[in-house]
């Protein structure tokens, strides 16, 4: 009986030092980041940030011009918009272009069959026609003068007779030149509706109809985008219905709305940065052309308008935007290292610490950004601390906890 108590307390004393041996060899447990409960701020234990290598800067300052913030829209350059209406009623016969495409100067649009072209064109070679013969007249009369010359020297004829053929020589020039006259308004029209010189000799020569001569072609009169499209082909229009508007974005404006109270504070020229969500960490140069007399009297607002180059065509019309409006007086920016920055959901943001433990996320509007730093126009000030080495391992850590919270 006691060797079995005795070989129990054996046991049990070897279990007890087998556990302490387990427990002294079991490697500790990384340290790891813990759950905030405000979801932009990531916790992160000494251990873990030491595993990271996390480093910190404090936040510099740098002098800089004063912005004033405005938002906008892109718009059309309202003198590079071109509304194209036929030149005449007619019949359309092939469209060249749809909804959106991109056309190059003098490209055609349009063809159609213009009626009162052909209408024009069937006057014009009448009138031609009305002209040579009144010209024939004309060489009669003429004729009949130089032999009234020769017979009235020998007293052939009278001079009443004299008289009255000079007369009809004289009617016959003023028939030639109102018929030319005719001729020539009638020749003008056909050219605006864009024959030119060759083409209406061509019609002279050839006597083409008007059924294959009243075909016009609308073109572009410059390069742009089509951004309205209203026509089909064999459908009638008319000279008041708008087929075509031909925008040319090679250059935007963006509009902005100006506080009453800030209207002092800005020129009514110069330059000015703007910046689109589409591309968070570019800058687009303008140039600001109108500052409007007077105030929206709903929103106390007046209308800027920045003129921006837009050559590779990213700004989008009715693009949402921000202007940056240089002011008169210099403020302090704050500046942070390149690395502190990270880009979550298209802003960029920083790191900025809150203690030894805490770290929060922080959304900035950038201004400049160079190869090491980085100018901070909203989000941070001088002389908070922001992360740099290790920023990229607090924002997945972020992005875990956020996923972590949606399940």
């Amino acid at each position: 009986m006691k060797k079995r108590y005795f070989i129990a307390a054996l046991l049990f004393l070897g279990v007890i030092v087998a556990l302490i041996f387990i427990l002294r060899d079991k490697p500790a447990t990384p340290a790891k980041e813990t759950k905030a409960e405000d979801p932009n701020v990531v916790e992160l234990s000494s251990e873990a940030q030491r595993n990271a290598n996390l480093t910190v800067a404090s936040v510099g300052e740098q002098k800089i011009q004063e912005m004033i913030k405005a938002t906008g829209v892109v718009s059309p350059d309202e003198t590079r918009v071109a509304h194209i209406y036929p030149l005449a009623q007619g019949i359309a016969e092939k469209p060249y272009v749809r909804l959106g495409d991109h056309v190059q100067a003098g490209q055609p649009l349009l063809l159609y069959d213009n009626i009162e072209l052909g209408e024009t064109v069937g006057e014009h070679l009448s009138m031609h026609g009305e002209v040579a013969r009144e010209k024939a007249q004309l060489e009669v009369a003429r004729k009949s003068v130089e032999r009234a010359n020769t017979l009235i020297g020998v007293e052939a004829i009278s001079p009443r007779d004299y008289e009255l053929r000079k007369a009809e020589e004289l009617q016959a020039e003023a028939a030639v030149q109102s018929k030319e006259a005719e001729l020539a308004r009638s020749e003008e029209k056909l050219h605006r509706f864009g024959l030119t010189e060759e083409q209406v000799q061509r019609l002279r020569v050839s006597g083409e109809g008007h059924r294959t001569a009243s075909h016009n072609t609308l073109r572009a009169p410059f390069a742009g985008i089509i951004t309205k499209y209203d026509v089909s082909q064999g459908e009638s229009v008319a000279r008041d219905k708008e087929l075509f508007t031909l925008v040319d974005t090679s250059s935007v404006w963006v509009l902005g709305d100006i506080y009453e109270k800030d209207l002092g504070r800005i020129p009514g020229h110069g330059d000015c940065l703007v910046k689109v969500s589409s591309y968070p960490d570019e800058r687009f140069q303008g140039r600001i052309t109108y500052l409007s007399d007077f105030l929206d009297p709903s929103s106390r607002t007046a209308k800027l308008r920045c003129v921006v180059p837009n050559k590779d065509g990213r700004l989008k019309l009715e693009m949402f935007a921000d202007v940056f409006i240089p002011t008169t007086s210099a403020t302090a920016a704050a500046v942070v290292p390149g690395a502190a920055l990270q880009d979550i959901e298209g802003k960029p943001v920083v790191f900025v610490q809150r203690d030894a433990t805490h770290f929060e996320k922080r959304d900035v509007t950038l201004g400049e950004r160079g190869e090491q730093q980085a100018q901070i126009l909203d989000g941070v000030r001088p002389g908070e601390k922001v992360v740099t080495v290790g920023s990229f391992y607090l924002k997945s850590a972020l992005m875990r906890e956020q996923i972590g919270g949606e399940d």
